[in-house]
């Protein structure tokens, strides 16, 4: 079957509520392990069938955000999602319960009783309402970023579409589409404003209504942050500050220079060599074909997984309207297979999909017979290794993808994420601060933003773009709004990835191979664990940021930027 074969029906909530129900009591029931197991098997194969439901009705509703139908299903798991975490808490609580929880671990990970232990502090029936409300809240973000309609030069693009523009060769037109687009936001200013107010307010009281003195505190179980803590990640905040950001004030003049410019404007930073960013040589059919045989080389078992994905056709890829912004990795369990969502543009994003998206699509495949749906996936800031170090293994290839501006990819997509590692601990800064600070006006988190923004990328001046220079950059940050406090996890998965980057540059034959024991034991262990059975140092380590710091410097010295 192909994914537009997948059947989709709305479950019947008050069927489904007996049939959990009772399997619930017989779970409660059971006294050894072997009947605990049958039983909890029987209830995976309920959840399976509500979690593809679930994602089958996410992905098409975010394909065509105008398709009514889907739209309505949308709604209906906005409501109901929160009514189905009663469940969940009862299995952990019964699981939780269970006398002889060791003689379970060969079935149900030790990590699964941690997860267990989170989902029961961080929910409770009371908070249902609030977890609605927050849901439609994240929802009317998505939908309002959807709906952007921007004129540009006699024509109508949305966030997406317009980019190659911002990343045009001339000047001119990279100020005029950039402004272009940010007027869509200093235009609906008020309404990102609304949203977010509202759901910091929902989220705090949440976290009240739970006994907790802050929403952070929340945010981290939410997230199941297994053994990580506050204090770590500003240590490890600070490793950045200190060992990174002087860097990348270097490579920023650098790039300045390149251009022929005194100093980078607001509109520059997206544009990296006079003589025009790394673009894919081929169309969207001719990129996919590259995958295939990117994947076919690479190793036997990806390419067997890119044969499923363009078979079954488990992806949307282009831009279009209505489409919901962004791009992302969902999987439906019943078909034991994941999806990949994109918006092709035109620039070198396309092939980061391929690579990235693609390596948590990998990731799936190689963890999916993992008997516990919880267990497939791994928790955020694991997951993200996958897809970040996939970008670095795919590097032999790109050839095929961009050809005689391969070098400059490599240059540009390093620098890039170098570039990002500061940006993305100013996103998980700034939202400690507007979680602990939960009374702060509109204006004051926009000024919260600006401050911290000109600690970790001190070089962006914003001169003659108002609502950036107000702090209203984060508006185009979706994760701030709909998934709070996930965005550390993308900068200590890079760092990882940076690992296995120089691990490949050292001709270290074993690295890909520890890539994929760490794909198949998908959430089997907590992050600090799956890092070291990677045969990685756990960023949180002092000296981490600057080892792969000083290994990325010298690689970047060695090349002459100049003539690229």
């Amino acid at each position: 079957m192909k994914f537009s074969e997948f059947k989709y029906e709305r479950i019947n909530y008050e069927k489904l509520e007996k049939t959990i129900t009772e399997l619930l009591n017989q779970l409660q029931k059971q006294k050894d392990a072997d009947g605990f197991i049958e039983t909890f098997k029987e209830i995976e194969k309920v959840k399976s069938h509500i979690s593809t439901m679930a994602s089958l009705a996410t992905v098409r509703h975010t394909i065509d955000t105008k398709d009514e139908f889907y739209e309505k299903e949308n709604d209906f798991w906005d409501e109901t999602s929160p009514k189905l975490q009663v469940f969940e808490n009862r299995i952990a609580e019964i699981c939780l319960a269970f006398k002889d929880k060791e003689k379970l671990y060969h079935y149900l990970p030790e990590v699964y009783f941690k997860k267990a232990e989170f989902a029961l502090k961080s929910f409770d029936e009371k908070i249902i309402p609030l977890m609605i409300e927050e849901n439609k809240l994240t929802s009317e973000y998505g939908k309002l970023k959807a709906s952007a309609q921007i004129e540009f030069d006699g024509k109508i693009y949305n966030l997406s579409s317009i980019s190659p523009f911002i990343q045009s060769d001339d000047r001119e037109t990279r100020k005029r589409a950039f402004d272009a687009r940010m007027k869509f936001y200093q235009d609906n200013e008020h309404e990102f404003d609304r949203i977010f107010d509202k759901l910091v307010k929902v989220r705090n009281q949440m976290a009240k209504e739970l006994g907790y003195e802050t929403f952070t505190e929340l945010g981290y179980l939410r997230m199941n942050r297994f053994d990580y803590n506050q204090e770590m990640v500003a240590n490890y905040r600070q490793q950045i500050l200190t060992d990174l950001v002087p860097l990348n004030s270097e490579l920023y003049k650098r790039q300045a220079k390149r251009l022929g410019l005194d100093k980078l404007a607001y509109y520059d930073f997206v544009y990296e060599f006079s003589t025009g960013n790394p673009t894919p040589k081929k169309d969207a059919n001719g990129l996919i074909e590259a995958a295939v045989n990117m994947y076919h080389q690479m190793h036997e078992k990806t390419g067997e997984f890119i044969d499923i994905m363009k078979e079954k056709e488990l992806w949307d890829l282009l831009s279009k309207d209505g489409k919901e912004m962004g791009g992302y990795c969902t999987s439906f369990s019943d078909y034991k297979v994941p999806f990949i969502f994109a918006n092709f543009n035109g620039t070198s994003g396309d092939v980061d999909v391929l690579t990235h998206e693609a390596g948590h699509a990998f990731q799936y495949y190689m963890s999916k017979d993992i008997p516990i749906e919880d267990c497939q996936w791994p928790t955020m800031e694991s997951a993200e290794i996958h897809s970040m170090s996939m970008e670095f293994f795919a590097y032999p290839w790109m050839q095929d993808f961009f050809g005689e501006d391969t070098e400059k990819y490599y240059y540009s997509h390093l620098t890039g994420t170098l570039n990002f590692l500061p940006y993305g601990v100013l996103v998980d800064h700034f939202q400690h601060e507007i979680y602990n600070n939960p009374k702060m006006t509109p204006e004051e988190r926009k000024v919260t933003w600006r401050k911290l923004e000109k600690l970790y990328c001190p070089e962006r001046d914003y001169s003659g773009c108002d609502i950036l220079e107000r702090g209203a950059f984060w508006f185009q940050q979706g994760h701030i709004f709909q998934s709070p406090f996930y965005y550390i996890d993308y900068t200590l998965a890079q760092v990882c990835a940076l690992q296995f980057w120089a691990r490949t540059r050292q001709k270290d034959e074993t690295a890909f191979d520890d890539y994929l024991h760490l794909c198949s034991l998908g959430g089997t262990l907590p992050f600090t664990k799956l890092v070291k059975e990677a045969c990685l140092i756990v960023p949180f380590d002092n000296g981490c940021v600057s080892s792969v710091v000083k290994q990325a410097r010298e690689f970047l010295n060695k090349i002459d930027d100049t003539k690229l």
